[in-house]
């Protein structure tokens, strides 16, 4: 193919993620020379529908010209999980784990503004050892746990238990995407942009949450870097730094999507741009670090970022 520039190039719905992994990257390699202006990508409403708080392709049509090159595009775009995906947090994972702990015949149970305290804190399973080890160390299931392996394998059950039930509400498709993720996720994958979900939450929750609301075709091309993957959860950079190392990417040509202080702080320790929507637990926290801060990503005509927002922050 000539190296020439193609004039206001359009990158369409991204049809060959059907198909798997290779032949969308064999597509984007010939449709988006690196050296190329006036790359033109389509808004979510060309591509993919909200139906049901699930993405679904969308085959109607106007293109939205970016004013950057495809070379000045972030190398990758790495959202956060919890609060950004999907406000999950208040009604989502709080109401889990106190189903969990009545499964398993505890009598505590996390109100609203008690989980707000605790989700300050990176990780389910740090959460609850937190709250039984040092707020209530002298109620079950601590006061009987003799050694430290039956306190971590207690809490590590716990967690799975607790997993399911989150996963069994996601699949019922309780709770919705978030504002303008379905929308950005098809811009940047339909530039060529590589896409990642990076979490502190166990990678089948995470996982789970990309396969049922963006969709199967997402889920192909969308990397998950969660869990326990790195020593280190956030505030750390380790899960960012990992995530980086693994797509290949420079992580000064990385944008992230976090909704937390702890999560900025890991995005910008590792060298990233970082741009904040603020979620229900996490409005009134400190976001001085990152390098914008807005409600939502927006949608339709509440559009708050735009891939072409991405190429200006770097």
């Amino acid at each position: 193919m000539a190296s020439a520039c193609l004039p206001a190039l359009t990158v369409v719905a991204p049809t060959c993620l059907a198909r798997g992994k290779a032949s969308a990257q064999r597509s984007q390699s010939m449709a988006t020379p690196r050296s190329c202006a006036g790359l033109r990508v389509a808004p979510r409403s060309t591509w993919f529908a909200l139906r049901g708080g699930r993405m679904t392709p969308n085959r109607s049509a106007r293109a939205l010209k970016l004013q950057c090159t495809a070379s000045e595009l972030p190398a990758a775009l790495l959202f956060d999980c919890d609060g950004v995906l999907v406000d999950t947090e208040r009604d989502g994972h709080r109401v889990t784990f106190n189903q969990a702990f009545k499964e398993k015949g505890l009598t505590c149970e996390w109100g609203v503004e008690e989980y707000g305290e605790l989700v300050k804190i990176g990780g389910g399973k740090e959460r609850m050892t937190k709250y039984f080890s040092v707020d209530h160390p002298g109620e079950e299931p601590w006061v009987s746990l003799k050694t430290q392996e039956e306190q971590v394998e207690y809490v590590k059950n716990m967690h799975l238990l607790k997993t399911d039930l989150f996963s069994k509400m996601i699949e019922s498709g309780a709770l919705p995407l978030r504002p303008g993720v379905a929308r950005l996720v098809a811009e940047a994958i339909a530039a060529g942009v590589t896409v990642a979900v990076c979490s502190t939450s166990n990678e089948k929750a995470v996982s789970t949450i990309v396969r049922v609301m963006l969709g199967e075709e997402v889920a192909k091309v969308m990397r998950v870097f969660a869990g326990d993957c790195v020593p280190k959860k956030k505030p750390a950079p380790d899960i960012y730094l990992l995530a980086a190392n693994e797509l290949n990417v420079d992580p000064a040509r990385c944008v992230v999507i976090e909704d937390s202080h702890i999560g900025v702080q890991a995005a910008k320790s590792a060298g990233m741009k970082c741009i904040v929507t603020t979620s229900g637990y996490t409005a009134d926290e400190d976001f001085s670090l990152a390098d914008v801060v807005y409600p939502y990503l927006g949608d339709e005509d509440d559009v708050k970022v735009t891939l072409q927002d991405l190429c200006n922050l770097l």
